[in-house]
Formats: structure tokens, C-alpha cells, sequence
């Protein structure tokens, strides 16, 4: 028995520890940590000895779940700052539309440049729209951040979740049926 093998069989015996019920429970909270997410979590399921297809729907339902709320969230802290800017700008106008006071102005005015790589998201995000940014945010950045930065720059809640959701079981997929093409070659069942 090789290094491997005996690493992937220690690993089965440590996870036959825990009863059969918590195993995708354990695999569905693995999915929902960034950088963790459905893939990793759906590989961790299958070497542990978790059916393929158990594991992946866990994984995926965790990062899934995840991408949810931080959607939620950041699409109820946007929508309370864009309420708050509108009640500011309405507040300090004029009359004639025109800023009152040079305070006014000063509020209404973005107060800095935006940064390099907010730059860079609107760039690729232009580029390759929610869809692209979707499917191959995973391969630089986490989907609770991507699906932070969709929502926050205003592209809708419901748009943002059909592509990430897509993105999740695309890349769990991939994630799964790799790890267990995998594991048949260096431990055969």
C-alpha cells in the first residue's frame, strides 16, 4: 500500500467516525466557507468515502446557501446607502436644483477616485458581463465575494443568483466527478 492510499484510507476511517447522517451536514458547512466552497467541500465528501453525488449536492447547497445570504445582505446595505444618498442630495438642493452651499456640493461629489481594482472588476464585469464574471470568478476569487461586487455595483439580486448558482454546480461538478476519477486510480474500491 502506497503513501497515498494509506493517507486516503486514513482519512475514510477518521470520517466513518461520524455517524452517516452528519457526513453531508459536515460536507454542506465545508461548501459555505470562502475559498473553501462547493468544490473543495465536494472533494473533501468523496475522499472521505461519501457517495459522489451526496457530496457534491451537499457542497453545493452550502456554497449555494452562502452566496444567498451575502447576496441579501449586501443588496439590503446597498439599497439603505443609495436611500441615503438620494434623502442627502434632495435634502441639499435648492430651488432651482442647484447645491446650496459648498458643503453641498462637497456631499454630493464622490469623496475619492475609485481604486485600481474596483477598476478592474467594472473592466472584466463590462467585458464578459454577469455570466463571465459568474463562471470564472471562482478561478480567482471566492462566489461570496463575486456575488458581493455584482450586487453592490447594482446589477440585480435575482440576476446575480441564477449565475452564480450556475457557476456553483458547474464547478462542483467538475470538482466531484475529478476527485472521484481520481481517487478509482490511486485507491481502487
Amino acid at each position: 500500500m502506497n503513501p497515498l492510499e494509506q493517507l486516503v484510507n486514513g482519512f475514510q476511517d477518521l470520517v466513518g467516525q461520524v455517524p452517516e447522517a452528519i457526513q453531508p451536514v459536515v460536507v454542506l458547512l465545508a461548501g459555505a466557507i470562502p475559498f473553501i466552497e462547493g468544490e473543495v467541500a465536494a472533494m473533501i465528501g468523496v475522499v472521505g468515502g461519501l457517495n459522489p453525488i451526496v457530496a457534491g449536492i451537499a457542497a453545493a447547497s452550502g456554497n449555494f446557501l452562502c452566496v444567498l445570504l451575502v447576496v441579501l445582505l449586501t443588496s439590503r446595505a446597498r439599497a439603505a446607502v443609495v436611500h441615503r444618498r438620494a434623502s442627502r442630495v434632495g435634502a441639499g438642493v435648492g430651488a432651482a436644483g442647484v447645491p446650496e452651499s459648498s458643503a453641498d456640493l462637497a456631499r454630493t461629489t464622490p469623496a475619492k477616485p475609485e481604486s485600481k481594482g474596483r477598476r478592474r472588476f467594472k473592466k472584466w464585469l463590462v467585458r464578459f458581463g454577469v455570466p463571465g464574471a459568474s463562471i470564472l470568478g471562482p478561478l480567482a476569487i471566492p462566489t461570496q465575494f463575486t456575488s458581493a461586487m455584482l450586487v453592490a455595483g447594482g446589477t440585480p439580486r435575482a440576476w446575480v443568483l441564477f449565475w452564480q448558482a450556475v457557476a456553483i454546480v458547474l464547478w462542483t461538478v467538475v470538482a466531484t466527478i475529478s476527485s472521484w476519477l481520481a481517487l478509482q486510480l490511486v485507491v481502487p474500491v
